[in-house]
């Protein structure tokens, strides 16, 4: 078994903030078979968690080799078996998407290559039943069919299957399936711009806001999208989605693994290099090189942050096995040189987010507010002329937005309640920093 011990130092994208942290990892159990593209999840059966693995493409990277077999991992046992192929009469697919709710796994969407290499679309949701170890009837197909979807799960009751490509482009659709009443619903769609329209990206929930980076964008060669987005999910009404976004050179990155980490998001591996499934670049660079990088995104402080070279450089991920608070696997992928794996990755996290106090002087860029805690109003100022305050929740919901003319400005508070408040401050959708304000009135 090999194991490695890494500690890095870390400057973040915004606030320049040093960060050091610990992370391991090591070699589990190989799967029966190589296998990439393929979506992973976990599940309970009686009292031992399952890491489960659905469908992909075996070394072959050809059209022939998309293929429906389907594994389980033990990691009480630490062994991997055979289960059900996945019950598609369309044969092998690649870039679906796997979620378990109310311990039930969910295998949504993906696409067919056909020897001609044409690509279809899936439009079907199979349903597995992890206590009887076989699969339920298939759930109501997909309104429009998709791959290479961000795929999350909202309070353990709906999937939101967010963008993805659909046979002939990316899609604005924001889809939702509700497992309970085997329906779907639609969502506020993500806007209608290649920023936010992507194949490839992923996301995750935590709380009512969805986080989700990376992916690429219709166009030439399907460049590689620098841009972060949020969307906040009214709970009132999960069906509306207020979307935001903004460009950030850290959020790059292509088939990465979503996941989060305590109230962090997270992304693992992946390539900055947009490819094809057979791991050959868009942009006839050539085979693509795979990362050991994890990106972490702290809604607290609207931070994104990226951390190199923690483990073996792992790509084509269409999922991860979060098997406890701070321990993940990734089963199969492609390698460097573009070899699909059958490796077993565990990467465990003890210090991800660990503030080096003296580097907190190092933002260049200082905000101000005062006063701190503030009753009824506050003024701020910053070394930029700002245009726009944004208001939001610790959990990234935008409570209030503020055009403002000048560098010091009064801004009115006494229309919040009293807690916890992240002021962002913005010049002509430049990103110039954030501050926490406590209200107390």
């Amino acid at each position: 078994m090999n194991k490695q011990l890494l500690t890095c130092l870390l400057i973040s994208f915004m606030a320049h903030v040093g960060y050091s942290q610990d992370v391991s990892w090591e070699f589990l159990p190989s799967l029966p078979e190589p296998v990439s593209n393929n979506a992973v999840t976990t599940a309970l059966v009686n009292d031992t968690l399952f890491v489960y693995s659905f469908a992909g493409i075996d070394t072959s990277k050809d059209w022939f080799g998309l293929h429906l077999r389907s594994f389980r991992y033990n990691t009480h046992t630490q062994v991997w078996d055979t289960i059900p192929d996945l019950p598609d009469s369309a044969g092998g697919k690649i870039a679906a998407s796997a979620n378990t709710v109310k311990n039930k796994i969910y295998i949504i969407g993906g696409y067919h290559v056909a020897s001609n290499y044409h690509e279809t679309s899936s439009s079907k949701v199979h349903i597995f039943d992890p206590l009887l170890n076989t699969y339920l009837p298939d759930g109501a197909d997909i309104p429009v069919p998709i791959d290479d979807q961000v795929q999350a799960v909202w309070r353990d009751s709906l999937i939101y299957v967010i963008s993805g490509w659909s046979n002939t482009t990316n899609v604005p659709d924001v889809q939702i399936y509700d497992p309970k009443l085997n329906t779907w619903l639609e969502g506020t769609s993500v806007p209608n711009n290649s920023q936010y329209k992507v194949f490839g990206a992923s996301g995750t929930i935590i709380e009512d806001t969805i986080y989700y980076a990376g992916g690429a964008r219709f166009g030439f060669n399907f460049p590689a999208t620098t841009f972060f987005r949020k969307g906040y999910i009214n709970p009132d009404n999960p069906t509306e989605i207020s979307w935001t976004g903004a460009t950030e050179s850290l959020s790059k990155g292509y088939r990465m693994a979503a996941s989060t980490y305590n109230n962090y998001a997270i992304w693992l591996g992946g390539s900055n290099i947009t490819y094809n499934f057979d791991g050959i670049a868009y942009n006839g660079s050539g085979g693509v090189p795979p990362l050991g990088r994890i990106k972490l995104y702290a809604p607290q402080s609207g931070t994104l942050s990226e951390f190199n070279d923690l483990f073996p450089p792992l790509m084509d991920l269409r999922g991860i096995a979060k098997i406890s608070d701070n321990q993940y696997i990734l089963a199969g992928g492609m390698l460097t040189g573009q070899e699909v794996t059958d490796q077993t990755l565990m990467i465990t996290i003890d210090e991800l987010s660990k503030l080096d106090p003296p580097t907190l002087l190092k933002e260049t860029q200082p905000i101000l507010i005062y006063p701190n805690p503030t009753s009824h109003s506050f003024k701020l100022n910053h070394s930029e002329n700002i245009d726009l305050v944004i208001i939001k929740s610790t959990q990234g919901q935008i409570i209030k937005s503020i055009s403002v003319t000048n560098k010091i400005q009064n801004i009115s508070t006494s229309d919040l309640a009293n807690g916890v408040y992240i002021v962002e401050c913005w010049q002509k959708n430049k990103y110039l920093g954030s501050k926490r304000l406590i209200i107390s009135q």
